[in-house]
């Protein structure tokens, strides 16, 4: 799994490094938590909660997810993952607030924001 900008497509890098000034510029910390994720790092997302033990964190199986693209053979990732920092520790409670601060940057930088998602929210998650 990758967390490198450099694993993030073309059209989304820009988007990437946007997201990451404004949220700076407005007081956000922030971690890229992943940006590239193979098909079969994918599988074993897929199956927490599932199969194997643990929260479902994904609806989506290998190839299904914009995090598996590739572009001519090379890691081109069409979102990235992200988890606020307050502290020094990240900020997984959803009902924070912070969450919705940092999707409206993300949205305002031209990136699709799952927490707005209807039947399966997935705060962290941005893509194109």
């Amino acid at each position: 799994m990758s967390r490198s900008l450099n694993a993030l497509h073309p059209d989304i890098r820009p988007l990437a490094e946007e997201f990451e000034r404004e949220c700076k510029s407005n007081g956000v910390d922030f971690i890229f938590t992943c940006t590239h994720r193979t098909y079969e790092e994918q599988d074993e997302l897929f199956a927490q909660g599932r199969t194997k033990p643990g929260k479902i964190v994904t609806n989506a199986k290998a190839g299904e997810s914009k995090h598996n693209f590739y572009l001519d053979g090379i890691p081109a990732s069409k979102a990235f993952d992200v988890v606020p920092m307050r502290n020094g520790k990240p900020v997984w409670d959803a009902e924070d607030p912070v969450w919705q601060t940092i999707g409206e940057i993300g949205e305002a930088c031209g990136l699709k924001w799952a927490g707005r998602w209807k039947k399966f929210k997935e705060y962290p998650h941005f893509e194109i």
